[in-house]
């Protein structure tokens, strides 16, 4: 009897195994198709919340039209639990914002007939969206008095008459950085004709604006920068107060880099995440200022944590989503620096927060379970993805291993989906960008990120929140500063040891992935490192650190947060952190993917590299160039076709025959 069994539940175990290896995996097309909440605001009564989800298009619809996610706005009443669709259709409609009575929705466009984009009010209760502000120019930001009735908003100097003249006889020449237009700061009331108004007189770029939410203040919070470019919005922006005329009546003194920013309901206060000092990566300060004298608090000083989004709840109290780690945490922090947790599912990856004037609590959520979500006081209110309950996921986990040095890494792994492998998996190892970043213990799986769908073909993949991330502290983020390609990338080799050493890794099927900086990784552990690396797949990556510096737009921050040198001041330096300087003795079969009109790694990066590699004929590359793409694939036909070629590469060198490169005609099965 007890052998019966035993035969019994072995071939139970085996069908089993089968039966999951086959059962309803995650796909590239399932990617392509995944819809994903983009942002949430409850409304200030808590009655209702709206929130955009990004809806991809669809591949396999006879009349497709290429082209990135369209928004689709939704309404959903918090007392009746009732979801409508609130206006679909609009792909240019951005920054949604509540009526300070909560009785409508405002939002920018371009519509119709319009030639530049405008605001627009739509009320809850239904009826068309009506334009109530219209510009010569396109509106890049707004602000509704408290009143309702008055909007401070923010549009581009228009060109004078003569350079419109000579544009349109064809003198469009583009002085390089220096014929910008600024953005400038205007005043009017809803409705009105703006035919004859004038720019305030506050001085830089503009590039957000806040009235004071108090009854009869009427004080404008601004973001100013020194010019236009990138540069100067990632690392020059600075915070002023003025009046309705643009008079700046306080300052703070905020250093860095700049993310949220929010008036305290009294107007008594600005929190705001931003740059502990001027060399920080991230935004790792967690600031409360007051607003008429600048003085500053960072709540978030000594914390090995980074607060990643957050709202007012009152005038002395915030609620905030913090990443600590690769873990998220919603926590209430008082003005005075006390912070306690606020209570959420630990198993929830929080990523936006709202809150109304009667204390309820929207946030936007992930897991590894399902993709970003609306939850209510802890209540999942969307399932934007009913098909994906049906889908086989693999196990995921956070994964400590300590580097050479004894620091302690964490990461995020995935391993293979039951049944595909026994013993030791081939690994991808999926570097983040930045690396001003961190991969949390959320959905994991995207266009760029192999995540769940090679888990179902059989892959462990790994991803590692290496020296520099984000969410452990400002030490541990400027711990790679001056040190490109050094301790940084050697946390990869430890990780790569460490899974090998677990039995999860066979070190002869290892591969290697990312973007931007982890494309730099990539090329760096492709090169310097190539006899670890069977396969790899670099995307919008940096090959050789001068040009890098002489082709971005963000020069300055590269400097300030990054390398801390210059290049004429340290060629040699540069030269030995670039990994075209290894291509010799390169052997790992490289799949290089880049936007063709990428201005932040220009496509040089790759084409220098691929060049290289091609000459020299040791190794297989390849180079996937795509046209009207920037730092990352925006497109749906891009982004299906990336995965589908990174996953076909994997495939090919780490599980499949090798040798000469995979056939490059892609079969899309559409």
């Amino acid at each position: 009897m007890r052998k019966f069994q035993y035969m019994t539940f072995s071939l139970f175990l085996a069908v089993l195994g089968s039966f999951t290896a086959s059962a309803d995996p995650l796909t590239s097309f399932d990617v392509s198709r995944i819809r994903m909440v983009s942002e949430a605001q409850i409304s200030p009564d808590g009655r209702f919340i709206v929130y955009s989800v990004s809806d991809p298009r669809d591949l396999k619809d006879p009349d497709f039209k290429d082209g990135p996610a369209l928004p689709e706005v939704h309404l959903y009443e918090t007392q009746t639990k009732k979801d409508r669709t609130f206006i679909s259709g609009d792909e240019k409609i951005k920054k949604l914002t509540w009526s300070p009575d909560s009785s409508s929705l405002l939002f920018l466009s371009k519509r119709g007939e319009d030639k530049k984009t405008s605001l627009y009010q739509i009320p809850v209760d239904g009826g068309e969206a009506l334009q109530v502000l219209t510009f010569s120019e396109d509106i890049s930001d707004f602000s509704l008095a408290p009143d309702g009735r008055r909007v401070a908003f923010l549009a581009k100097e228009p060109k004078s008459e003569t350079v419109e003249k000579q544009e349109k006889a064809g003198f469009n020449q583009e002085v390089f950085e220096e014929n910008w237009l600024s953005t400038r700061l205007y005043v009017a009331a809803l409705k009105a004709s703006t035919e004859e108004l004038k720019p305030k007189s506050v001085e830089g770029h503009l590039s957000n604006v806040q009235w004071s939410p108090m009854a009869g203040d009427n004080r404008l919070l601004l973001t100013t920068a020194p010019n236009p470019g990138i540069d100067a919005s990632l690392v020059f922006q600075r915070l002023k107060v003025t009046d309705l005329e643009g008079n700046v009546v306080a300052t703070i003194p905020n250093l860095g880099k700049l993310g949220h920013i929010a008036w305290s309901p009294d107007g008594a206060r600005v929190a705001f995440m931003g740059g502990v000092d001027q060399n920080d990566p991230d935004e790792s300060g967690f600031f409360v200022a007051d607003s008429r004298t600048g003085a500053l608090n960072n709540l978030m000083a000594g914390v090995e944590g980074r607060v990643d989004d957050f709202d007012w709840m009152s005038n002395a109290e915030l609620l905030a989503a913090v990443s600590v780690g690769a873990d998220s945490k919603l926590q209430k922090f008082s003005t005075s620096g006390a912070r306690k947790d606020a209570g959420i599912s630990p198993e929830l990856n929080l990523v936006g927060v709202s809150v109304s004037e009667n204390q309820k609590v929207a946030v936007i959520a992930d897991s590894w379970k399902h993709p970003k979500e609306v939850f209510l006081n802890g209540e999942r209110l969307t399932d934007s993805n009913p098909w994906l309950r049906s889908k086989d996921l693999a196990k995921q986990e956070v994964f400590t291993y300590s580097a050479r040095d004894g620091m302690e890494i964490q990461g995020v792994l995935i391993s293979p989906l039951a049944g595909t492998v026994t013993g030791p998996a081939p690994l991808i190892l999926t570097v983040h960008g930045g690396p001003e970043s961190h991969d949390s213990d959320g959905w994991m799986t995207g266009y760029s990120t192999p995540g769940q769908v090679a888990a179902a073909q059989g892959f462990a993949v790994f991803y590692p929140n290496y020296r520099g991330s984000t969410g452990r502290g400002l030490a541990f983020t400027k711990s790679s500063q001056g040190d490109p390609a050094g301790k940084e990338f050697d946390d990869l080799i430890d990780a790569v040891d460490a899974l090998v050493k677990k039995g999860v890794a066979d070190p002869k099927k290892v591969g290697v992935t990312g973007g931007s900086y982890g494309g730099y990784a990539t090329a760096w552990l492709s090169t310097k490192y190539s006899d670890r690396f069977a396969a790899g797949v670099m995307f919008v990556g940096i090959s050789d650190k001068v040009s890098k510096v002489g082709t971005t737009d963000i020069p300055e921050e590269e400097f300030l947060v990054h390398a801390r040198k210059r290049p004429w001041d340290s060629f040699d330096f540069f030269a030995e952190r670039s990994p075209i300087r290894y291509v010799k003795q390169a052997k790992t079969p490289l799949l290089i993917m880049h936007g063709k009109d990428d201005p932040r790694v220009h496509p040089t990066q790759s084409m220098e590299l691929f060049r290289f590699l091609k000459v020299l004929n040791q190794t297989p590359v390849r180079l996937v160039l795509y046209p009207g793409e920037g730092h990352g694939n925006r497109k749906a036909a891009a982004r299906y076709d990336y995965n589908l070629r990174m996953l076909q590469w994997f495939n090919h060198y780490l599980k499949g025959p090798g040798g000469e490169k995979p056939d490059p005609e892609i079969d899309y099965a559409l």
